[in-house]
This record gives structure tokens, C-alpha cells and sequence, in this order.
């Protein structure tokens, strides 16, 4: 008797073993923004992105430099330091829904701005 139940306890704890390594939870992902775009201008290229919570942004220096990303009112998620070489970049990995407004420090007035959107 007891090694029937233990056979029995055996094939529950492989099924249901089984069904848990089976589901996968949906993988963050990491969206790129160039900075600049490949014609020059300046520019956040998308200006606008829409992302899920827990994905992150990351932001790519491309074109006339330099570059860098401030959020209004939001140190943490600010890279205010420079880039200056092709292919330098920056990450923020967003973990609540909202809108947040971004600049280009060196080029707000030009109109160097971007959103990301976080559902």
C-alpha cells in the first residue's frame, strides 16, 4: 500500500512538475531609440514608444552628437551625461504604467524630444 501512494505521489509531483516548466512567463523586452537619426537630424528616432511594464528603453547614440536623455521631474530614469561616440547608449527599464516626456539636453531647443508609454 504505501508504495502504491508512493508511486502515486511520484507521477502527481511529474505532472505537475511538468506543467509548470511547460508555461513560460512573457519575457521583457528592450526596445532601441536612436539618437539622431540616420539622415542627421536631430531627433529621437522613434520620437514615441510603447512599451509593457517591465521592458526597458535603450538608447543608442547614432548621429550628431552629443546626446544625452532627461526626464522632467524623474533623476532616476535621467542619463544626463554626455554620449559622444556612435553606439554609446543608455538603458531604463520602465516598471509602472504612465506617460513619460523626455529631452536631449544639448538639443531641446531644436526640438530634440521623445516620449515613452508605458501600458
Amino acid at each position: 500500500m504505501a508504495r502504491k501512494l508512493s508511486l502515486l505521489f511520484s507521477a502527481l509531483v511529474l505532472v505537475v512538475s511538468t506543467f509548470f516548466f511547460n508555461v513560460n512567463p512573457a519575457a521583457a523586452e528592450t526596445v532601441e531609440v536612436k539618437m539622431g537619426s540616420d539622415t542627421g537630424m536631430l531627433q529621437f528616432v522613434p520620437s514615441t514608444v510603447t512599451i509593457k511594464e517591465g521592458d526597458t528603453v535603450k538608447w543608442a547614440n547614432n548621429k550628431m552628437s552629443p546626446h544625452n536623455v532627461v526626464f522632467e521631474n524623474d533623476a532616476d530614469k535621467s542619463h544626463k551625461n554626455l554620449v559622444f561616440s556612435p553606439g554609446e547608449s543608455y538603458e531604463t527599464t520602465f516598471n509602472e504604467a504612465g506617460e513619460y516626456s523626455y529631452y536631449c539636453e544639448p538639443h531641446r531647443g531644436a526640438g530634440m524630444v521623445g516620449k515613452v508609454v508605458v501600458q
